[in-house]
């Protein structure tokens, strides 16, 4: 995993984006930030599960599924099963030890 705090990759709303092996974050205080690492390291996981490449077409289906779903674009966003698996586990610094494969799956189902 590689760092690289730079405010033009990392979309507007955002404080970071993970795009295997690099993890671009706005902030450099981020770098210490362990629940943003973490955070971070698990959708790592998801990408290395999903071979990269079909992470971000499922993460983009998914998220155009959420939006017209819920007709908000931060609803849409916090309801992808990527995301929610990592919010939900990423103050677990153990989370990744005991993760269990395709995790994301079971956050399929909307949140709200």
């Amino acid at each position: 995993m590689f760092f690289v705090v730079t405010k033009y990759l990392t979309p507007k709303s955002f404080r970071g984006l993970t795009l295997f092996p690099f993890v671009f974050m706005k902030y450099a205080a981020d770098k210490v930030n362990v629940v943003f690492i973490n955070h971070e390291k698990i959708h790592l996981k998801q990408q290395i599960e999903l071979l990269i490449i079909p992470f971000f077409l499922w993460y983009g289906l998914e998220y155009l599924i959420r939006l017209i779903q819920y007709k908000d674009k931060y609803i849409a966003y916090k309801n992808i099963s990527f995301e929610r698996e990592a919010y939900a586990n990423e103050s677990n610094l153990d989370y990744l030890h005991q993760r269990k494969a395709f995790k994301f799956l079971s956050y399929i189902r909307s949140k709200i």
